[in-house]
């Protein structure tokens, strides 16, 4: 071709703009030009050189396969997975208002490490919580890290160092007369609720979807078979993870509330709910969500969620002596992290600990001071 100078691999053309063109036959035998121009024709050669080296070493990767809209990439990544319920509905609220909007038209091969950090930085500006940020972050990190491995892009752009941690503001840890109260202050449907929330660390959607079948008053237990999710409407799935399905073991001190409200408010069978709504419907959290708000009022604790019940009875059962894999077992985790956040003691507690550990150091040092004085020899 005119004006077009051959070397050992590819070519470069000068172009009347006085930059340089690269070009290059690929490992499938097609030519390809070089995503963009060069200054200088040292530039064009040290960026062949650098392509010749990817594909001798296997590392080539056609810069058209990468030509995928995120969108469409993401939600074929969401559709593969065997997930939760909650999970996809979770993702697809991330994908729909945090990620697409950015990157739902751009393609693969076309996301940069930079374009993550500005969106990144505009979600903080628009003050979206910084949780949700975190999970948005994670969830673009693990789709591109498929297409990585599909070798469809060469290297993940979410590089952006501690953007995927959550740093979630510190609940606060219940006393036992609060979660009282709290119970006393919902109407009686929902009495046993609040406790068994609490004294059993169950999650909402635990409650929710808790047959009669499963709930051994005898026993002392609740085992964990069935969550409701609310996707539109609400059904019923398994637990989200395998250590999700546990079994609880339950104090004494509910049981006659949780007869009591099974006599009164379950629906019937073995198969029926524990916990419905006034007509027999499945609890929704929007419908319930109005109690919970008149009963945190009467209360005297306006800012708690109805989950701080469940991070109640996690750090009751830490301070009754619980060990870590007790903890675990308990919540339903299985990672060791998410167990110790909860292994943090109420301030009361850490101070009934501080007295102690002060009196047994005076009592100590009392003793010794006392064996050195009866060591000495008398003077005079």
């Amino acid at each position: 071709m005119p004006g077009e100078k051959s070397r050992s691999f590819g070519n470069i053309r000068p172009l009347p703009s006085g930059r340089f063109q690269a070009r290059y036959r690929g490992p499938d035998g097609r030519l390809r030009g070089a995503p963009t121009t060069f200054p200088t024709k040292k530039a064009a050669e040290r960026w062949l050189t650098l392509k010749a080296a990817e594909i001798a070493q296997g590392d080539w990767t056609d810069p058209d396969v990468g030509a995928i809209p995120f969108r469409d990439y993401a939600a074929q990544w969401v559709e593969e997975r065997d997930l939760a319920p909650r999970t996809v509905d979770l993702y697809g609220s991330l994908l729909r208002l945090h990620l697409n909007p950015t990157f739902g038209d751009v393609l693969l091969k076309d996301i940069r490490e930079a374009h993550v950090r500005s969106w990144r930085a505009s979600r903080r500006k628009a003050k979206v919580g910084k949780v949700t940020v975190a999970k948005a972050y994670r969830l673009m990190r693990a789709v591109m890290n498929t297409a990585v491995r599909d070798r469809l892009v060469k290297e993940n752009p979410c590089r952006v160092e501690g953007a995927g941690q959550e740093h979630s503001e510190e609940r606060p840890a219940l006393s036992v007369a609060e979660v009282y109260r709290l119970a006393d202050a919902v109407p009686k449907r929902y009495r046993a609720l609040v406790l068994l929330g609490a004294f059993g660390s169950l999650r909402w959607g635990e409650l929710a979807g808790l047959r009669r079948r499963y709930l051994d008053l005898d026993a002392r237990t609740v085992a964990v078979r069935e969550v409701a999710y609310e996707l539109g409407g609400v059904r019923m799935g398994p637990p989200k993870s395998r250590a999700s399905r546990r079994t609880v073991q339950l104090p004494g001190l509910i049981i006659d509330d949780l007869r009591a409200h099974v006599e009164a408010f379950a629906a019937p069978g073995p198969d029926g709910l524990v916990f419905v709504g006034a007509r027999g419907n499945a609890l929704r959290r929007t419908n319930f969500a109005a109690h919970w708000a008149s009963a945190r009022s009467a209360a005297g604790l306006p800012s708690v969620h109805f989950h701080d019940l469940r991070h109640a009875g996690n750090t009751f059962a830490a301070e009754a002596g619980a060990s870590l894999r007790e903890l675990m077992n308990r919540m339903g985790h299985s990672s060791t992290r998410a167990a110790l956040v909860y292994l943090h003691a109420r301030d009361d507690r850490a101070r009934e600990l501080a007295d102690s550990l002060g009196e047994r150091a005076a009592e100590e040092l009392r003793r010794a001071r006392e064996a050195g004085a009866e060591g000495e020899e008398p003077t005079g």
